[in-house]
């Protein structure tokens, strides 16, 4: 009988199960999510969150401590400069598991474990200038878009056209149509004037040698 036993086998001797803690943990900080069986999470679950709290610690003697547990140094270089920052305002509760249901072939219950926080967005010193830049950058575009717009906007006023301006237009081309048409009007009353004066001589020449005979 297991009394008093705590934690679990895994069905590995001591060593091994260290072993395999240890290169699980380190795992678990590179990728930031492993799959691997419901029990195996649970196991290296305790032992991810302690990590982490020494990483909050920003200690020699936490950088050591941690250094005992992971396996890569470069995993440790990157607990304490970016994933135990992002945990500096969490007490605690680092990881997460979520259940995928059994493994094909053996049947296993398989879990997702992984980091609750993800990648922050930390703008540091050497970032600061390329900021900067990509601000002055934005600002020109807005200038040169607001000066685009402003000579669109003169552009359109330049060639809309006025109502009053086309009605004094119209004004205009109509009178100078009326002079045009004056000439001809003109030349067409004398042509008639001119034949009612030769029809009325006519009649006058008609009527004299009448009178004579009488």
């Amino acid at each position: 009988m297991r009394h008093r036993v705590a934690g679990r086998g895994l069905g590995r001797t001591s060593s091994h199960r260290k072993a395999l803690i240890r290169n699980q943990v380190t795992e678990l900080l590179r990728h930031e999510r492993i799959v691997t069986t419901e029990a195996k999470a649970k196991t290296i679950r305790p032992a991810a969150e302690k990590v982490i709290t020494l990483g909050k610690r920003g200690t020699l003697h936490a950088r050591r401590q941690a250094g005992a547990i992971l396996t890569d140094r470069g995993v440790l270089k990157l607990l304490f400069d970016d994933i135990a920052p992002r945990f500096q305002t969490r007490p605690g509760g680092y990881t997460r598991i979520v259940k995928l249901g059994p493994r094909q072939g053996d049947g296993a219950r398989m879990a997702l474990i992984e980091l609750v926080e993800g990648p922050a967005t930390l703008t540091t010193a050497a970032d600061a200038p390329a900021s900067e830049e990509a601000a002055i950058d934005t600002e020109a575009v807005d200038q040169d878009d607001t000066a685009a717009v402003s000579d669109a906007d003169d552009d359109a006023g330049e060639t809309t056209a006025d109502p009053d301006d086309d009605a004094a237009v119209a004004e205009v081309a109509a009178d100078e149509e009326a002079t045009d048409d004056a000439p001809a009007e003109e030349g067409e009353a004398e042509a008639e004037d001119q034949k009612s004066e030769q029809s009325d001589s006519e009649s006058d020449d008609a009527t004299e040698p009448e009178e004579e005979e009488a």
